[in-house]
């Protein structure tokens, strides 16, 4: 595990101990559905910037764009 993962690990454990392991699991879902960082920090009771660290250090939005498959297939001619 590199400095970056043990950093990660320490913060989420630093975060069920203060938190609790059901609001982890909470914050994560609220992340993972793109909820505004300003109605999980309301949630959380804290700032928009805490959220935002919170969210850049459990993980990352990977943005994806599907072309529909029949415009994939002029692409294809």
């Amino acid at each position: 595990m590199g400095t970056g993962a043990n950093s990660r690990t320490k913060v989420a454990r630093n975060f069920v101990r203060s938190y609790g392991m059901e609001n982890f699991r909470a914050l994560i879902d609220a992340l993972s559905a793109g909820e505004s960082g300003q109605k999980i920090a309301d949630e959380f009771g804290v700032t928009r910037e805490r959220v935002r660290q919170w969210k850049n250090t459990f993980g990352e939005v990977i943005w994806h764009y599907r072309l529909y498959p029949e415009v994939s297939r002029i692409l294809d001619t």
